[in-house]
């Protein structure tokens, strides 16, 4: 059978979608031999010979030469296969052309699936190409549905289709079809036959991210962003750290009139930021990240990553936050647990345990002097 316009038709899509030339085509001449097959309930050993150079398909029915037959639809006696083919031997694998009857339709139908099956094999492929090394970075997107609180993006170069699940969904933001925004890209996954593009507006990722696409200092590795906790749609804490003493790394990230991190609060909604000089002291960078409450003291416990920070009475609540917040943040970006107290609490504690020791030191004396 002569088809050109067919395998145009296979070249243009493999052309088109991405395919690799020849792929289509073999997948293609795989299922039309079951489908011939499960139509026809024909035995034989069958194969397809798909030509695009001579615009051909050809179907061949194979059988083993044998000295005696057993399985007529598979075997050919050396005699009957002699009349065929004089070379003939056992052992030889003999072709024999046939023309199938009524297998259009059926022809149409499977070359119409593994098309279709194909296309979306090969969009998983591209996908997890051209994402699976995007992990963890931001990409602009722009939101296509919601559904059922659900956002749905298009994201990339090929507008590929994201998800942001409702736990990965800033709190109090609303997503609109045709919002514009940036999202962090948590997970390329593998759901069966597709592929799935997990993306985030809540994690601390997009924060970092951020800063480093409107800070080249941190781009270009002479500002290092050290840690990052955040509470989305709240506040969020950077600590950042100059690897060049002629740099001033909490200039680089506010910008000019505040300009840089201005920038990432607009594109965070308005949650606010703090920016934190990070040090190598643990107490030192304890006290900066409670910013902007101011720290009088701190300590830590022996053996434990345990701080007590003593700060101004009227900065208690600010050190504390809303709802133990700036506290909370604080201990996440150190990775140390944060008691904080008032002066005036310190103070009388210091007082209570000064009297303790003292009381018994006299009740020692006293027991020396009864000896």
């Amino acid at each position: 059978m002569k088809n050109k316009d067919f395998f145009l038709a296979i070249e243009d899509l493999e052309r088109e979608k991405g395919i690799k030339p020849g792929v289509l085509l073999e997948t293609l001449t795989n299922a039309l031999v079951i489908a011939y097959k499960k139509h026809t309930g024909d035995a034989r050993d069958v194969i397809i010979d798909m030509n695009p150079e001579k615009d051909t398909v050809r179907f061949f029915a194979v059988k083993t030469v044998v000295e005696e037959v057993v399985d007529e639809d598979k075997e050919i006696s050396l005699e009957e296969a002699k009349e065929i083919k004089k070379t003939a031997k056992v052992g030889d694998q003999l072709k024999e052309e046939f023309t199938p009857k009524d297998f259009g339709r059926i022809s149409a139908q499977t070359a119409k699936q593994v098309v279709l099956q194909k296309l979306r094999e090969t969009e998983r492929d591209n996908t997890l190409a051209e994402f699976e090394d995007k992990e963890n970075e931001i990409k602009a997107c722009t939101v296509r549905r919601v559904d059922d609180k659900t956002v749905y993006v298009e994201i990339g170069a090929g507008e590929v289709e994201a998800v942001m699940l409702p736990q990965d969904q800033t709190p109090g933001e609303t997503y609109n079809v045709n919002d514009k925004l940036m999202v962090y890209v948590k997970k390329v996954r593998t759901t069966g036959k597709s592929a799935q593009i997990l993306v985030s507006r809540t994690s601390p990722g997009l924060v970092k991210k951020l800063f480093e696409s409107v800070v080249p200092e941190i781009a270009q590795g002479i500002v290092t962003v050290k840690a990052v906790s955040r509470e989305p749609g709240h506040r969020s804490k950077i600590a950042i750290v100059s690897n060049d003493p002629n740099v001033d790394a909490l200039g680089a990230c506010v910008g000019n009139k505040g300009s840089r991190v201005n920038e990432v609060v607009k594109e965070l909604g308005g949650e606010k930021i703090d920016i934190i000089l990070w040090s190598e002291d643990p107490l030192e960078y304890i006290a900066k990240a409670l910013s902007p409450a101011k720290v009088l003291k701190v300590s830590a416990i022996e053996g434990e990553k345990v701080a007590r920070v003593v700060v101004p009475d009227d900065k208690l609540s600010l050190a504390i936050g809303k709802d133990g917040q700036n506290a909370r943040l604080a201990a996440r970006l150190t990775g140390w647990k944060i008691d904080v107290k008032s002066e005036s609490k310190d103070r009388k504690e210091q007082e209570a345990l000064a009297a303790s020791e003292e009381f018994a030191d006299l009740d020692v004396e006293a027991s020396e002097e009864q000896q």
